[in-house]
């Protein structure tokens, strides 16, 4: 698994290749009603593109500048959300196929990942009204949007975020899943199973189960004994190694809560599905939750 604190933050965004069309679309603005914020003279939107525009949006979002935020955003929906809502229009369903395919979609994907962002800012701000007109709109005007995480190669779906958003603001939880990566999930479940936060450790670990559960089958389907050759080669199973150590979080926070027979099946779950998976630990060593998962499996079964 990637350091469990977080070397540096990925700014999860579609890294479209830039078309003629976009190039010109930065010159020509399609208003799309944005929300009246401070004046944006002050800010700097570099090259215009919808990539660029997505990411300073992020920064500020971790800067929790929400100003800034509104800035980004709304001249990302300024420039491109009639071309978004012009790709949205074409399709029945989420665009497949190879990576190429999935960045045609370059204004519905970052004008999806901007209302997104703005709709958590808000939520972060405590404008839970706003939150949730961002998050909606979300789902109505850009439901086929998909972000891109460069770091774990991986789309998500904003608008499945945003229905989680949604959720979670009507019964009011207050859950952060960062930039959406595995390994910023993962951190903030040990953060809550530190806190014997149970429903927190279940509310993360489900989260990384939904994004990346598959992903990190592929993975384990592709090994016949652990990685070993470099930590560079260990990292490239991200998503085997977020999943299953994940899977042992909420397997202890089980056992912490004296829910024996939950645990039980958890580590039994982790052993079968992700055995191969591995944890950076930061004193500077890989351990295997697979085989951590074993020794709570002995010792859990010895006392049924």
């Amino acid at each position: 698994m990637k350091k469990l604190v977080l070397l540096s933050m990925v700014f999860v965004l579609s890294l479209a290749g830039l078309s003629q069309a976009q190039e010109q679309a930065a010159t020509t603005a399609s208003v799309s009603a944005p929300v009246a914020v401070a004046k944006p003279s002050a800010y700097n939107f570099g090259d215009f593109r919808s990539t660029t525009l997505t990411t300073k949006a992020w920064k500020a979002l971790a800067d929790k500048n929400l100003d800034a935020v509104l800035v980004y955003t709304n001249k990302c929906l300024e420039l491109y959300a009639e071309k978004a809502r012009v790709m949205q229009a074409g399709l029945k369903e989420y665009p497949a196929g190879d990576e190429q395919k999935v960045f045609s979609f370059w204004a519905l994907n970052d004008v999806a990942t901007c209302v997104f962002i703005q709709g958590e800012a808000y939520r972060q701000a405590g404008k839970m009204e706003d939150a949730k007109q961002a998050f909606n709109r979300v789902v109505s005007d850009f439901s086929f949007g998909q972000a891109y995480d460069p770091a774990n190669k991986a789309f998500w779906k904003p608008a499945d975020a945003a229905k989680e958003k949604l959720d979670m603001i009507k019964k009011g939880l207050n859950l952060d899943f960062g930039d959406m990566s595995s390994s910023a999930i993962s951190t903030k479940a040990w953060e809550a199973l530190a806190k014997k936060d149970l429903d927190g450790v279940q509310a993360y670990v489900n989260k990384n189960i939904e994004l990346y559960g598959a992903r990190a089958r592929e993975m384990q389907a592709s090994l016949k004994e652990f990685p070993w050759e470099s930590q560079e080669k260990i990292y490239s199973f991200w998503a085997l190694n977020d999943v299953g150590t994940s899977l042992f979080i909420l397997g202890q926070a089980y056992r912490n809560a004296g829910k024996n027979v939950e645990a039980l099946t958890i580590f039994k779950q982790l052993a079968k599905e992700y055995g191969y998976s591995q944890c950076w630990d930061t004193q500077g060593w890989f351990w295997k939750p697979a085989e951590a998962a074993e020794q709570q499996i002995i010792e859990l079964e010895a006392v049924k």
